[in-house]
C-alpha cells in the first residue's frame, strides 16, 4: 500500500508536467511561428520479484514472471517543428521560412541566436532588427531615402532608393539548419540558442539544398490547435484524477489495516 502511493504520486508529478507543457502550448497559440512541445515519460525502476524462466519445480519453470513497477517519470519535452500556416501581412518587413532553417538574430553579446519569427521592422538607424531591437544576421542597413525593399527568395535584399532606376545590393539574409532542431535550448522571445544536442549550425544560402526559401510580405502561424490541446489536456487532467484517486483508495486500505484489532 506504500509503494501505490509512491506510484500513484510519480503520476501525478508526470501529469503536472504534462499539464504546464499544453497550457504553455495553449498560452502561445497566437505567437508568430512558435512550436508546441510535447511532454514524453517513461516508467521507473522495477522490482523483479520472479524471473520468467526460474524453475518452479524440479522439471518445469515459470513462463512469465513477477515484477512490480514504481510508476512514472516525466522523459522529455519535444518540441515540434511542423511549419504553422501562413499569414500574408504585406509588410516588406515581414518575411517567412518556407522549409526548414531558421533567421539569425545577433545578441546584445554578439551571440548569435535563431528565430523562425520573421516579424522584423527598422531602427532609428536603418538596421533590420527584431521587435526587440536585436540586428537580423548578418547585419542588413537600409538607406534612408529607400522607395522599395525586395527580398528575394534565396536571401538577397535590394532597396530601390529615390531617383534611382537600378536597385542598390545591401546584403544577403542566409538560413541556418542544425543536424538536430529538436535539440535547440528555448530562450524566450522567440529565440532558440544552439547546444551540444542540437549540433552546430550550418549557414546556408535560401533555398540550397535542406534550406527553406525566404518569403517576403508573410509570416508564420504557431503550429498549436487549439483543439488537440484541449483534447490532451482533458485526457492528462483524467490521468492525474486516476491518480489521486489511487492514493486515496491506498490511503483507504492503510486506514483499514491500522484498524485491526
Amino acid at each position: 500500500m506504500i509503494r501505490a502511493l509512491h506510484t500513484s504520486a510519480t503520476g501525478m508529478a508526470a501529469q503536472e508536467t504534462n499539464v504546464n507543457t499544453i497550457s504553455n502550448n495553449i498560452a502561445n497559440a497566437n505567437t508568430n511561428a512558435f512550436k508546441k512541445s510535447r511532454a514524453e515519460f517513461n516508467d521507473l525502476l522495477y522490482e523483479t520479484i520472479q524471473e520468467a524462466g526460474d524453475r518452479s519445480s524440479n522439471d518445469s519453470e515459470y513462463s512469465v514472471g513477477l515484477q512490480i513497477g514504481s510508476g512514472a517519470k516525466t522523459s522529455a519535452v519535444r518540441k515540434n517543428f511542423e511549419q504553422g500556416s501562413v499569414q500574408v501581412t504585406n509588410n516588406p518587413y515581414d518575411l517567412m521560412i518556407q522549409g526548414e532553417g531558421f533567421f539569425g538574430i545577433i545578441s546584445a553579446d554578439d551571440q548569435v541566436h535563431y528565430t523562425r519569427d520573421g516579424s522584423f521592422g527598422v531602427d532609428s538607424q536603418g538596421n533590420l532588427v527584431t521587435k526587440s531591437g536585436q540586428k537580423v544576421f548578418p547585419g542588413i542597413n537600409i538607406p534612408p531615402n529607400t522607395t522599395h525593399l525586395n527580398i528575394t527568395a534565396n536571401g538577397k535584399v535590394e532597396a530601390y532608393t529615390k531617383g534611382t532606376v537600378e536597385p542598390t545590393q545591401l546584403g544577403e539574409i542566409p538560413i541556418f539548419t542544425f543536424t538536430n532542431p529538436t535539440g535547440l535550448k528555448s530562450l524566450g522571445g522567440n529565440l532558440y540558442g544552439a547546444t551540444a544536442g542540437s549540433g552546430f549550425p550550418t549557414q546556408m544560402e535560401a533555398g540550397r539544398e535542406i534550406a527553406g526559401t525566404i518569403e517576403q510580405g508573410m509570416l508564420e502561424s504557431s503550429n498549436v490547435s487549439v483543439m488537440n490541446e484541449m483534447t490532451d489536456l482533458i485526457k492528462a487532467q483524467r490521468a492525474y484524477e486516476m491518480n489521486s484517486k489511487v492514493m486515496g483508495v491506498a490511503d483507504q486500505m492503510m486506514q483499514t489495516v491500522n484498524g485491526l484489532k
